[in-house]
């Protein structure tokens, strides 16, 4: 079990933390009735906190950011010799965390996504995981919850037994709803992005060979060119000679400027 706390990552502070530690810390946390924000990130996360300061207050200000994507854990390497053996793949991680909620028979609470995706995310779930309970399923409204609407779903959440919440918003939107939220939910919540669709097997997961060397991006980029190709063609090169920068012993602040207000993404 790996557990070397925080560590920057061009002003991202992203935990150099396994599958074991980080399953651990939710499913304590879950026991005990207390909030826990956790997101897996990828290069997009880090790049969307890089280039806003208001994001990267957000990020900063999770509880755990684990490296969803393998240049993310070889950026760690590189830089802090963090020693990681495997990335934290969120889709892997949610399963983890799913296989443990139904051991220890908590509920738990499906949030984002559209209502078709988070449905057979549910009947996935529901097969894949023996007396998993599935407190709740809802799709996201794809627009900024106003102040009434956000208190309704928090009360929805609170009130439904859950004592986990999955949420699959999409970067960025699904971390500053874990910021928002996270002190008004006592229970951990796990930003996970794709991992929705590609366990409700809506989506198709890169072969295994492409995501241990890290092309995964180039599998999504093939797969939805005219979304993706700004994504990938433009953040993983200023990443990489970002990187290249801190190496060199270029710092890189972890301060970011708190939002003035709250964004309510839902």
């Amino acid at each position: 079990m790996i557990d070397s706390g925080k560590y920057n990552v061009l002003g991202i502070l992203v935990n150099a933390i396994d599958y074991e530690a980080v399953v651990g810390q939710i499913m304590s946390a879950a026991q005990a009735g207390k909030p826990l924000a956790v997101s897996a990130v990828a290069v997009h996360g880090i790049m969307s906190g890089f280039l806003d300061a208001r994001q990267k207050y957000r990020l900063n200000s999770l509880d755990f950011i684990v490296p969803d994507g393998q240049p993310v854990r070889w950026a760690l390497q590189w830089l802090h010799n963090s020693r990681l053996r495997d990335r934290v793949y969120g889709p892997r991680l949610m399963q983890a965390i799913c296989a443990e909620a139904a051991r220890q028979k908590m509920p738990i609470y499906l949030y984002g996504s559209t209502k078709a995706v988070v449905m057979k995310l549910a009947t996935q779930l529901d097969k894949n995981f023996h007396g998993i309970r599935i407190a709740g399923a809802e799709s996201s409204k794809f627009r900024t919850l106003d102040a009434h609407e956000r208190e309704e779903l928090v009360a929805k959440i609170g009130h439904s037994g859950a004592r986990l919440v999955f949420v699959g918003l999409g970067c960025p939107r699904q971390e500053a709803w874990a910021y928002e939220l996270r002190d008004k939910l006592p229970m951990p919540i796990i930003a996970v992005g794709a991992a929705f669709p590609l366990l409700a097997g809506v989506s198709r997961q890169a072969p295994a060979w492409m995501q241990q060397y890290g092309f995964e991006w180039l599998f999504r980029l093939l797969s939805e060119p005219r979304r993706l190709w700004k994504r990938y063609l433009c953040l993983n090169p200023l990443f990489l000679g970002s990187v290249a920068l801190q190496c060199a012993g270029l710092r890189f602040s972890a301060c970011g400027r708190r939002p003035s207000s709250e964004l309510r993404y839902g």
